[in-house]
């Protein structure tokens, strides 16, 4: 798993102190604050930028095997099954305000089923 809170710090202190402005973090598209509405996990964490509603969670997925899947956003009981169907595959946490437009990375991480499966013992002839 990758954690991105330390790049989102130092970019909110670029946008706090002034050197960088919210229309450059707070340019969402409309795909992506639709997925928020429809696919998206609410949090409890204000928007670090206008405050007003707390932050929301989109599961973005890509993967060769997922073919026509891949790129689309899902909800946390969609990555479940997902996970027990595919080999493996990235997913890509992205938090967004539906207020604002204000939207960053935030972690990134590996499921399937790939990892899940015992590694047999070899005989001495393999």
């Amino acid at each position: 798993m990758v954690d991105y809170s330390l790049q989102r710090r130092a970019l909110l202190a670029e946008v706090h102190a002034g050197r960088t402005g919210t229309m450059e973090v707070c340019d969402a598209s409309p795909y992506l604050l639709r997925a928020a509405k429809f696919h998206g996990t609410a949090t409890e964490v204000p928007c670090p930028v206008c405050r007003k509603e707390p932050l929301t969670h989109v599961s973005w997925v890509y993967g060769d095997e997922l073919k026509h899947a891949a790129g689309s956003a899902r909800a946390p009981e969609e990555l479940v099954k997902m996970a027990n169907l595919f080999d493996e595959f990235s997913v890509y946490v992205v938090e967004v305000c539906r207020t604002c437009s204000w939207n960053h990375l935030v972690q990134s991480y590996v499921l399937g089923k790939r990892g899940l499966e015992k590694p047999r013992r070899r005989t001495a002839a393999e």
